[in-house]
């Protein structure tokens, strides 16, 4: 069963929910799901290790309940996110449970492992391998994920530098497998805009942390609504991969956002040791500009429906500036 058979009848929006270190949690991986979208956590948001066995349960059961409850609106496969870096030394525990639970998708980051891919295909499963350009992209093929998730600049956390353009393009002369576009996106135009460059789904995370669901603090989803653009800095200082975080909590760090030091990217550690040095310095998208407040994840995935097939309706089949007498006879 390919992705598209396994997710079909089963979407409202070609979106998923980026899995956001701490902050995903079953209560919002499953808001997501049932509301009509893929939600996604990292396995390391629970510790200890035997955390994740209690989640990954707990997200089937609820959902199932759900498609009970429902049989005319069934939810959403959900996706685990597995850090496949040497230095996860937890990597072959979450591996074991997610093949156990038969997680249906799984996404894959910070290197591309072979025996990771085969153990999720033993059961079914896809792999979504997250790059930042076409080389890893090249690398993550070969090595057998299904898809791609391409981290464009503007993304939140861990993000890529160049242009969705330009590498939605570049992966398309090449790959026509599942992809998933992320940089920049918290309004339903700009899922829209994904698909129309390419993309089977748009993938975002910053507004989700300003759900009640999300498992951030109060204070962080306020700097969220409170921020813009360019309230967004672009740094390897944090875990020695480049991604954007807010400047006023780097700030509130005692750092100065306009003079960073930079990180020796050797020094990567995504261990269970790994330093909490920088727990405070929070992650967020140059999208943060449309985070108005604070809403129930259902909510926010209602609104983005809504915005999306406005998008839609608003664009039609032709553009008022090719033909100007379209947007005459729309208004008609």
């Amino acid at each position: 069963m390919t992705l598209q058979e396994r997710l079909k009848g089963r979407l409202r929006l070609p979106l998923i929910g980026s899995p956001l270190f701490i902050i995903s949690v079953p209560e919002l991986v499953v808001a997501q799901c049932t509301s009509g979208m893929i939600g996604a956590m990292p396995s390391l948001n629970a510790r200890p290790v035997e955390q994740l066995d209690e989640w990954l349960a707990e997200i089937k059961q609820r959902l199932a309940a759900h498609d009970a409850e429902h049989p005319d609106r069934p939810s959403a496969p959900f996706a685990i996110n597995l850090i496949v870096h040497r230095s996860n030394d937890r990597l072959e525990q979450d591996l074991a449970l997610c093949v156990k639970h038969q997680v249906p998708v799984i996404i894959t980051s910070l290197g591309a492992r072979p025996e990771v891919n085969q153990a999720i295909h033993s059961y079914g499963g896809h792999v979504l391998h997250d790059v930042i350009n076409q080389t890893f992209a090249h690398k993550a093929i070969e090595k057998g994920a299904d898809g791609l998730v391409l981290v464009a600049a503007g993304a939140g956390g861990h993000a890529g530098a160049q242009s969705p353009f330009a590498i939605m393009q570049e992966t398309r002369a090449w790959f026509d497998g599942p992809v998933a576009l992320s940089g920049s996106i918290a309004h339903g135009r700009s899922i829209l805009a994904a698909e129309a460059m390419g993309a089977d789904f748009a993938y975002m995370g910053t507004a989700f942390i300003a759900t009640e669901e999300a498992r951030a603090v109060e204070d962080y989803k306020a700097m969220l609504v409170a921020s813009g653009a360019e309230d967004i800095v672009y740094t390897n200082l944090v875990t020695g991969v480049h991604g954007n975080y807010l400047k006023p909590s780097l700030r509130r760090a005692g750092l100065d956002p306009e003079s960073l030091p930079t990180s020796d990217p050797s020094a990567m550690n995504f261990g269970s040791d790994r330093k909490k040095k920088w727990k405070d310095i929070w992650g967020a998208g140059q999208s943060v500009s449309g985070v108005r407040k604070v809403v129930p994840a259902a909510a926010l995935v209602d609104r983005l429906h809504a915005e999306y097939l406005e998008a839609r309706r608003a664009l039609g089949a032709a553009s008022p500036l090719v033909n100007p007498d379209w947007g005459r006879r729309a208004a008609a």
